[in-house]
């Protein structure tokens, strides 16, 4: 499945459901996730890395935090 990260960042940074704390605790949980798997010298899921760049457009579309 092909994501269009700006496309896709621009819609859920217009989404007024999700919180600028849903973002960030999103981010959060990504890159602690993306940091276990890379200390277990396992690969890491390109989709991961893919969500990690949508939710940090749409995070910083939002204006500060």
């Amino acid at each position: 499945m092909k994501i269009d990260i700006e496309a896709l960042s621009e819609k859920l940074a217009a989404d007024p459901r999700i919180s600028d704390y849903d973002f960030w605790r999103s981010l959060k949980n990504l890159n602690n996730e993306i940091f276990q798997i890379a200390n277990s010298n396992e690969p890491i899921p390109f989709d991961m890395l893919r969500w990690r760049a949508v939710i940090k457009q749409a995070r910083s579309k939002r204006g500060p935090a």
